[in-house]
């Protein structure tokens, strides 16, 4: 909704100033000009990108209009499977963790936590070091160090799609100028016509120069900076399991293993420790 609604605002904007101030808006329609900036466009993200980052962009519009993956009611459900699991160590031993870490699909465990359970790479993220604390793995510095070389590969991946938008952006008011220039030509061709049919060439030339700012500076950009920030923000789901783990292999308990994660999410998302205790308090741990 917040997509659509700044799209709204933009056009209603641009274009209704422009009418209300006497503008002609058939001019405005040069949809050559369009297919010379936005296909130039298109062709040189081709060019500048690698096949995983084409790919990876093809869901940025879903992720623009969801906006961040995790709610309030998501935190509050990592915090309840981290002192799920925690809890499970803590009565019955660290090899009580195997069936639901080895098979996580078919763990009754995190069936109990299906926003979780269904998001694979978080999944991937608690049961691998999980599975590194099983073997015998409990130095706290070298699992903190693997976790932020894990986490900031993962923050590359998402910042290349940024970069890629960013730099369509940069690049979008220069080809807005070539599809002007272009027009100019055009109309250097016809330099023999009467000058009110001269001046709707030239206008219509100039429209690319528009064109070219104005989806740059009201589309790309902005939507550079949505994913910048949905990004950052999802980023703090595995900030708080890596923040949560670590707590717990240095000896911590439950509650206060899942309290260091907590501590770990932006205010606007953060449950309340009264929330979670609330929460954690019927949770039944798995066999």
């Amino acid at each position: 909704m917040r997509l659509i609604v700044g799209i709204i605002i933009v056009i209603a904007s641009v274009i209704g100033g422009y009418a209300a101030m006497g503008g002609h808006l058939e001019v405005l329609i040069q949809p050559f000009e369009a297919l010379i900036i936005l296909g130039a466009a298109f062709g040189a993200f081709v060019i500048g990108n690698t096949g995983p980052v084409l790919k990876q962009c093809s869901g940025i519009f879903k992720s623009l209009i969801r906006g961040p993956r995790y709610n309030k009611a998501a935190y509050v459900e990592l915090l309840g499977l981290q002192f799920t699991l925690f809890k499970l160590v803590q009565s019955k031993g660290m090899l009580a963790l195997e069936p639901h870490i080895e098979n996580p699909k078919e763990s009754s465990l995190f069936a109990q936590f299906p926003t979780f359970a269904s998001n694979h790479h978080a999944v991937e993220f608690m049961c691998d070091y999980l599975r590194m604390v099983t073997l015998g793995t409990n130095n706290v510095h070298e699992m903190d160090a693997l976790m932020d070389e894990e986490l900031e590969t993962h923050h590359q991946e998402n910042h290349r799609v940024v970069n890629a938008i960013q730099a369509l952006a940069d690049g979008t008011p220069a080809l807005g100028i070539v599809a002007a220039v272009l027009g100019v030509i055009k109309t250097m061709g016809s330099i023999s016509e009467p000058p009110e049919v001269l001046g709707h060439m030239i206008g219509g030339a100039l429209v690319g120069t528009f064109l070219g700012v104005f989806v740059a500076y009201a589309f790309f950009g902005p939507m550079a900076q949505a994913l910048r920030n949905i990004y950052e923000a999802e980023a703090k789901y595995f900030l708080s399991m890596k923040v949560g783990l670590l707590a717990h292999i240095s000896g911590n308990p439950p509650v206060m293993a899942i309290e260091f994660a907590r501590k770990m999410l932006m205010s606007e998302d953060r449950p309340s420790f009264t929330e979670i205790d609330e929460a954690t308090a019927n949770l039944q741990i798995a066999a």
